[in-house]
């Protein structure tokens, strides 16, 4: 099995691909030139490949040296997070908790207010992105909302935070649904969910009618139908805190269920965990 790389070998790696050059690297770093030609030929011998193309004019990082120093920053970082992380942690008042794009601007202002005594990282990403990070020991929780559309990684479990389901976001000036077959005939109609049924949500759009306009995260689709005066399909959770004067919500002319799970180790963080059910309740769901 071919040893680990040492974090003198990330730092090189890093340091040649942001100066471009083996000899400033290694003066950056405070060893020899030779030393720093060394240590760097032994790192491409163990990873099976050139990692820079070095000529008179310096070192370029190859896609894969471009990759190793990506990794190497993100280790890196965390490594520099140790030691204050864990004088958090002994003291039960952090926590690092991610969440997918569209759900962080409704989850993240709640999380803050309701659990104001501890310190909370936000972090937003993919799903998947996520996961792999409370995998790695680098997140306490992430909230996502695909976890029973996933093989889940060694080490990590999820939890049902709850149901939640399209309805039809009403802004003043809107019409409500038609009746027939084609409720939302001709109708503009913004529409985002946060699992991965984008595909099936438009073609249920376009079978009663309508013309289905995609939003990029759930507080533009609101943002969309308020502009233009029309209607929205949205998560009910997406408007459980901020609903104005004026708006309101309608069942969905078709039933779609949603799930939000949060993603931890074998052993949770039980502040986090305690606070599921108020979670839960704020978000109207089921």
């Amino acid at each position: 099995m071919a040893s680990l790389p040492a974090v003198e070998d990330l730092r090189l790696v890093q340091a040649i691909t942001r100066t471009g050059a083996v000899g400033t690297a290694a003066r950056e770093l405070r060893i020899s030139q030779p030393s720093a030609s060394q240590r760097l030929a032994r790192l491409e011998r163990l990873c099976g490949t050139k990692l820079f193309e070095r000529d008179t004019r310096g070192a370029r990082p190859t896609p894969a040296g471009a990759e190793l120093s990506r990794r190497a920053e993100h280790i890196l970082s965390h490594l520099e997070e140790v030691y204050d992380a864990t004088r958090a942690a002994a003291a039960g008042r952090r926590l690092v908790i991610g969440a997918f794009s569209s759900i962080a601007p409704i989850l993240f202002p709640i999380l803050d207010a309701d659990l104001a005594d501890l310190e909370i990282e936000q972090q937003v990403d993919h799903g998947d992105f996520l996961v792999e990070h409370v995998a790695e020991g680098t997140m306490d929780a992430a909230f996502i909302a695909i976890a029973e559309q996933m093989t889940l990684p060694r080490g990590t479990v999820s939890r049902r935070v709850g149901r939640d389901e399209l309805v039809l976001f009403v802004p003043p000036g809107a019409r409500p649904p038609g009746r027939g077959r084609q409720p939302l005939k001709d109708r503009p109609i913004a529409f985002s969910t946060y699992d991965r049924g984008a595909e099936d949500i438009h073609t249920r759009l376009a079978a009663l009618g309508a013309i289905p306009r995609r939003g990029v995260t759930l507080s533009t689709t609101v943002a969309m139908a308020r502009r233009s005066a029309h209607l929205a399909l949205v998560p009910r959770s997406a408007l459980a805190t901020e609903l104005r004067p004026g708006e309101h919500l309608t069942p969905a002319p078709f039933r779609y269920r949603l799930t939000l799970s949060v993603v931890t180790t074998p052993t949770p963080p039980k502040p986090l965990i305690t606070y599921l059910p108020q979670l839960r309740a704020t978000l109207n769901l089921s």
